[in-house]
């Protein structure tokens, strides 16, 4: 498998996700902008993604993909995957239908739990509530979607799995525009007077059920047409799905402390003022496109190659896919985190700003946005030092990690959100972040598992410096193009195709002059074909 191929295939389609996300919560915005509605929806649209993350994405895929790559045929076989996916998933869907059935039960200490906060503010409790029984079966719609797309990514077949989260966001545009003329016929006859802003938050809500549906629709069609089987049986406890629970339980705790982290940090943030989960989602959004192009990607396309090489025995080919790993996010996270700190306030009112969404609401997400991308090379490089583990069946160390950010996380939020507000979440998650590398990387040096070479080391300080030249020159450009941030869709898109433009091409340059671009791997990158 070619790295930096199939990196380019998943970072390329979930950059289409990542813009169709963002045209998404720009309409968003302005229809609802931060407030009773939009804090709900986002409440409620949370839950079964925390979940999803936990169950689906996390601890079920870093345990599913090395035994499924094991099962895989040295010549395309697919038999003895067939019968082990067979297994798992008939096993799976029981399960969670009854965790979806129980949780639907007991959603209002839930969302007690989530968001006591929002009882200050009548109807606001009782909507989260309702929205959230709503979106809560895109869980085991989306857990199923995972699972195929978990094997397609086994096959290195990366185009379908990556290009699922596309359909999510496209149906949940039809559903702001579609509800947003439905809140004008019915809006009145909602109660209260957000009523036509509830009446959009319904059909916001729906989209995420309908969107599920149509995501397991595309990944189902895909592993059909791969020629891949699965059959639904009779439950049973093989010694296959027994292994793969086993291997699951560690990781769904460590995976589980990262997810309590973030319901920690819903929960500060529903203590605060109305808006605040608002601006936190908003401004999560900018920092979530090049997290997604670049961190998930790239730990999606290393883990199967890492299971290979280090099941084989092969530490030098797996050391070269992590470097390589390292090196490609960093020449690419650098300047995004640079750029997005110094050109906050552009982005912000660029892209946001109008309708529902004020001056004083672009200043806070701005603020929050800052503070947010300090940590972005860190959440990019955890992505890509984890698989290092799950590569190894090692589903705890992470585990130990997550727990002590977590302990940081809730310390520093209880002693400082009242002074910091919305930009003290920010920040701690930022500082949690870089603590959680830190100590993955010491114990894969500790242990041998992995170090950093001299020569990678060089060439991510150029990237530093090539960093450095772009930051000079768009704080040079920012202030005379101030008044075109807000301005009209044309200064909007020149001022910031200006800025976007004026910094890649400095930073590359910087690049190249520095050493910070190593040609060999930019020479694979524009071969068409794959090599191994």
């Amino acid at each position: 498998m070619n790295l930096i191929r199939a990196t380019g295939t998943i970072g390329g389609l979930t950059m289409v996700s990542r813009i169709a996300g963002f045209v998404r919560d720009m309409l968003l915005a302005r229809i609802l902008g931060p407030g009773m509605a939009a804090d709900s929806f986002f409440v409620a649209f949370q839950l079964p993604n925390i979940f999803r993350r936990l169950f689906a994405e996390g601890a079920f895929a870093a345990a599913f993909v090395p035994l499924f790559s094991r099962k895989l045929g040295k010549d395309g076989e697919l038999v003895e995957a067939e019968r082990f996916s067979s297994e798992v998933v008939s096993v799976f869907v029981p399960v969670l239908i009854l965790f979806v059935a129980l949780f639907e039960i007991a959603m209002p200490a839930i969302i007690w739990l989530m968001a006591s906060g929002f009882q200050e503010v009548p109807g606001k409790f009782e909507l989260t509530i309702a929205l959230a029984r709503i979106t809560f079966p895109y869980l085991f719609l989306i857990s199923m979607v995972a699972l195929l797309a978990a094997i397609l990514n086994s096959m290195s077949r990366f185009a379908a799995g990556a290009s699922f989260p596309i359909l999510l966001n496209l149906v949940l545009i039809a559903a702001l525009l579609i509800g947003d003329d439905a809140s004008i016929l019915i809006g009145d006859y909602v109660r209260g007077p957000d009523g036509e802003d509830i009446v959009v938050a319904y059909f916001l809500a729906g989209g995420v059920a309908l969107g599920g549906v149509v995501q397991l629709l595309w990944l189902w069609f895909w592993t059909k047409r791969s020629g891949f089987k699965l059959r639904l049986r009779r439950p049973r406890l093989t010694k296959d799905v027994r292994e793969l629970g086993v291997i699951i339980l560690p990781a769904a705790f460590g995976a589980g402390v990262y997810q309590i982290s973030q319901l920690v940090q819903l929960f500060f943030a529903t203590q605060l003022p109305s808006g605040s989960v608002s601006h936190l989602n908003f401004a999560d959004r900018l920092n979530q496109l090049p997290l997604g192009v670049i961190g998930i990607a790239l730990g999606t396309a290393i883990l199967p190659a890492l299971s290979r090489h280090i099941g084989a025995d092969d530490k030098a080919e797996a050391d070269r896919v992590q470097s390589n790993a390292i090196e490609l996010a960093m020449l690419l996270t650098f300047p995004a985190a640079a750029a997005l700190m110094i050109c906050a306030p552009a982005f912000v009112n660029a892209f946001f700003l109008g309708g529902q969404f004020d001056a004083e609401d672009a200043r806070i997400t701005s603020n929050v946005l800052t503070a947010l991308v300090a940590g972005l090379p860190a959440y990019v490089l955890i992505k890509v030092l984890t698989p290092a583990f799950f590569s190894r069946k090692d589903t705890r160390t992470p585990v130990y990690a997550a727990a002590i950010v977590l302990i940081f996380f809730i310390t520093f939020n209880a002693l400082l959100i009242d002074r910091l507000g919305i930009v003290g979440i920010a920040s701690a998650t930022a500082i949690g972040a870089w603590l959680n590398v830190a100590i993955l990387y010491t114990i894969l040096w500790k242990r041998g598992y992995y170090r950093l070479d001299t020569g990678l080391i060089r060439r991510l300080f150029s990237q530093l410096l090539a960093t450095g030249a772009m930051a000079a020159l768009l704080l040079y450009l920012v202030p005379p193009l101030s008044d075109w941030f807000g301005g009209s869709v044309i200064e909007r898109v020149v001022s910031i195709a200006a800025l976007v433009s004026a910094g890649m091409l400095v930073y590359f340059g910087a690049a190249a002059l520095t050493g910070a671009i190593d040609r060999s791997k930019i020479a694979l990158l524009l071969k068409r074909k794959a090599t191994s």
